[in-house]
Protein backbone atom coordinates (compact mmCIF):
# COMPACT_ATOMS: atom_id res chain seq x y z
CA UNK A 1 0.00 0.00 0.00
CA UNK A 2 1.50 3.03 -0.51
CA UNK A 3 2.07 5.58 1.80
CA UNK A 4 -0.46 8.56 0.36
CA UNK A 5 -3.26 5.73 0.40
CA UNK A 6 -2.14 4.48 4.06
CA UNK A 7 -2.33 7.75 5.39
CA UNK A 8 -5.78 8.68 3.52
CA UNK A 9 -7.28 5.49 5.16
CA UNK A 10 -5.35 6.56 8.86
CA UNK A 11 -7.47 10.69 8.36
CA UNK A 12 -10.65 9.47 7.67
CA UNK A 13 -10.74 6.30 10.31
CA UNK A 14 -9.63 9.05 12.56
CA UNK A 15 -12.64 11.54 11.37
CA UNK A 16 -15.22 8.83 11.59
CA UNK A 17 -13.77 8.21 15.09
CA UNK A 18 -14.17 11.41 16.24
CA UNK A 19 -17.58 12.13 14.55
CA UNK A 20 -18.92 9.12 16.51
CA UNK A 21 -20.86 9.42 19.79
CA UNK A 22 -19.90 7.14 22.55
CA UNK A 23 -22.51 4.53 23.96
CA UNK A 24 -21.96 6.03 27.34
CA UNK A 25 -22.86 9.86 25.99
CA UNK A 26 -26.28 8.63 24.41
CA UNK A 27 -29.28 9.74 26.57
CA UNK A 28 -31.11 7.31 28.39
CA UNK A 29 -33.99 5.47 26.58
CA UNK A 30 -37.03 6.61 27.17
CA UNK A 31 -38.86 3.81 29.60
CA UNK A 32 -41.35 1.49 28.36
CA UNK A 33 -45.07 2.63 28.74
CA UNK A 34 -46.63 1.36 32.09
CA UNK A 35 -49.84 1.38 33.73
CA UNK A 36 -50.01 4.26 36.08
CA UNK A 37 -48.73 3.23 39.35
CA UNK A 38 -51.64 2.89 42.37
CA UNK A 39 -50.58 4.74 45.35
CA UNK A 40 -51.29 2.35 48.71
CA UNK A 41 -53.52 4.69 50.18
CA UNK A 42 -56.24 6.55 48.42
CA UNK A 43 -55.59 10.49 47.16
CA UNK A 44 -58.84 12.35 48.95
CA UNK A 45 -60.62 14.51 45.88
CA UNK A 46 -59.88 17.70 46.14
CA UNK A 47 -62.07 20.05 47.36
CA UNK A 48 -65.15 21.05 45.79
CA UNK A 49 -65.11 24.50 43.66
CA UNK A 50 -66.51 26.77 46.09
CA UNK A 51 -66.16 25.32 48.96
CA UNK A 52 -63.03 27.55 50.34
CA UNK A 53 -62.71 30.89 49.97
CA UNK A 54 -59.69 33.62 50.11
CA UNK A 55 -60.63 35.12 53.23
CA UNK A 56 -61.36 38.89 52.86
CA UNK A 57 -62.54 38.23 49.32
CA UNK A 58 -65.95 38.78 47.54
CA UNK A 59 -66.23 34.73 47.91
CA UNK A 60 -65.69 35.11 52.05
CA UNK A 61 -68.53 37.75 51.95
CA UNK A 62 -70.85 36.00 49.63
CA UNK A 63 -70.26 32.69 51.87
CA UNK A 64 -70.08 33.88 55.05
CA UNK A 65 -73.38 36.93 55.00
CA UNK A 66 -75.16 34.58 52.63
CA UNK A 67 -76.09 36.76 50.24
CA UNK A 68 -74.97 40.97 48.92
CA UNK A 69 -78.38 42.11 48.19
CA UNK A 70 -81.39 42.66 50.44
CA UNK A 71 -85.10 42.47 49.05
CA UNK A 72 -88.31 45.22 49.68
CA UNK A 73 -91.62 45.14 49.50
CA UNK A 74 -93.50 47.42 46.89
CA UNK A 75 -92.78 50.70 47.94
CA UNK A 76 -91.23 50.52 50.71
CA UNK A 77 -87.81 50.74 52.41
CA UNK A 78 -87.86 48.89 55.61
CA UNK A 79 -85.94 46.45 56.78
CA UNK A 80 -87.96 43.02 57.21
CA UNK A 81 -86.59 40.50 59.68
CA UNK A 82 -84.70 38.24 56.38
CA UNK A 83 -83.46 41.05 55.30
CA UNK A 84 -81.93 42.19 58.72
CA UNK A 85 -80.55 38.77 59.28
CA UNK A 86 -78.56 39.08 56.39
CA UNK A 87 -77.51 42.71 57.30
CA UNK A 88 -76.46 41.00 60.72
CA UNK A 89 -74.34 38.60 59.18
CA UNK A 90 -72.80 41.34 57.09
CA UNK A 91 -71.72 43.70 59.60
CA UNK A 92 -70.18 40.73 61.96
CA UNK A 93 -68.01 39.93 58.43
CA UNK A 94 -67.60 43.46 57.67
CA UNK A 95 -66.24 44.10 61.20
CA UNK A 96 -63.88 41.55 61.36
CA UNK A 97 -62.55 43.69 57.76
CA UNK A 98 -62.26 47.12 58.85
CA UNK A 99 -59.91 48.04 55.80
CA UNK A 100 -62.75 46.92 53.36
CA UNK A 101 -65.03 49.73 51.70
CA UNK A 102 -68.56 48.86 50.50
CA UNK A 103 -70.42 51.04 48.06
CA UNK A 104 -74.57 50.33 48.72
CA UNK A 105 -76.48 50.19 45.65
CA UNK A 106 -80.25 51.06 45.80
CA UNK A 107 -82.83 49.29 43.24
CA UNK A 108 -86.21 49.51 42.49
CA UNK A 109 -88.56 47.72 39.98
CA UNK A 110 -89.62 49.11 36.81
CA UNK A 111 -92.61 50.93 38.10
CA UNK A 112 -92.66 54.28 38.78
CA UNK A 113 -91.78 57.27 37.07
CA UNK A 114 -87.11 57.11 37.01
CA UNK A 115 -87.06 60.42 39.32
CA UNK A 116 -89.57 58.66 42.01
CA UNK A 117 -87.62 54.96 41.97
CA UNK A 118 -84.23 57.14 42.09
CA UNK A 119 -85.59 58.53 45.38
CA UNK A 120 -86.82 55.12 46.68
CA UNK A 121 -83.61 53.51 45.57
CA UNK A 122 -81.72 55.86 47.36
CA UNK A 123 -83.73 55.42 50.54
CA UNK A 124 -83.40 51.40 50.40
CA UNK A 125 -79.48 52.24 50.27
CA UNK A 126 -79.50 54.76 53.54
CA UNK A 127 -81.52 52.46 55.16
CA UNK A 128 -79.37 49.13 54.70
CA UNK A 129 -76.51 51.86 55.07
CA UNK A 130 -78.08 53.10 58.80
CA UNK A 131 -78.33 49.36 59.70
CA UNK A 132 -75.20 48.49 59.14
CA UNK A 133 -73.68 51.52 60.97
CA UNK A 134 -75.44 50.84 63.83
CA UNK A 135 -74.21 47.41 64.18
CA UNK A 136 -70.73 48.44 63.98
CA UNK A 137 -69.24 48.80 60.56
CA UNK A 138 -67.96 52.75 59.99
CA UNK A 139 -70.09 55.31 58.00
CA UNK A 140 -67.07 56.53 56.65
CA UNK A 141 -66.40 52.88 54.56
CA UNK A 142 -69.51 53.49 53.06
CA UNK A 143 -71.49 55.18 50.00
CA UNK A 144 -74.55 54.86 48.64
CA UNK A 145 -75.70 54.74 44.94
CA UNK A 146 -79.44 54.72 43.50
CA UNK A 147 -80.10 53.19 40.27
CA UNK A 148 -83.25 53.15 40.59
CA UNK A 149 -85.09 51.15 37.77
CA UNK A 150 -82.44 51.47 35.28
CA UNK A 151 -80.25 48.38 36.30
CA UNK A 152 -82.40 45.41 36.81
CA UNK A 153 -81.55 42.53 38.13
CA UNK A 154 -83.99 40.35 36.12
CA UNK A 155 -86.07 41.08 32.78
CA UNK A 156 -89.63 40.89 32.89
CA UNK A 157 -92.88 42.54 33.94
CA UNK A 158 -94.29 40.66 36.01
CA UNK A 159 -94.14 40.12 40.38
CA UNK A 160 -91.11 37.44 40.50
CA UNK A 161 -89.35 39.67 38.53
CA UNK A 162 -89.90 43.23 40.02
CA UNK A 163 -89.51 41.09 43.31
CA UNK A 164 -85.62 40.34 42.64
CA UNK A 165 -85.33 43.73 41.54
CA UNK A 166 -86.86 46.19 44.48
CA UNK A 167 -83.23 45.19 46.28
CA UNK A 168 -80.01 47.13 48.09
CA UNK A 169 -76.63 45.92 46.90
CA UNK A 170 -73.78 45.39 49.50
CA UNK A 171 -70.66 45.67 46.90
CA UNK A 172 -66.90 45.56 48.40
CA UNK A 173 -65.32 47.86 46.27
CA UNK A 174 -61.54 48.00 48.36
CA UNK A 175 -59.46 46.81 50.84
CA UNK A 176 -60.53 43.01 49.07
CA UNK A 177 -57.82 39.81 50.00
CA UNK A 178 -58.57 38.98 46.39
Amino acid sequence: MSRRLALALVAATVALAGCARKREDLPPPPPPATAPVVPAEPVPPPPAVGTTAVPGSMADFLARAGSDRVFFGFDRYDLDADARATLDRQAAWLRQYPAVRVTIEGHADERGTREYNLALGERRANAVRTYLAANGVAASRMTVISYGKERPAVDGSNEEAWAQNRRAVTVLVSGMAG
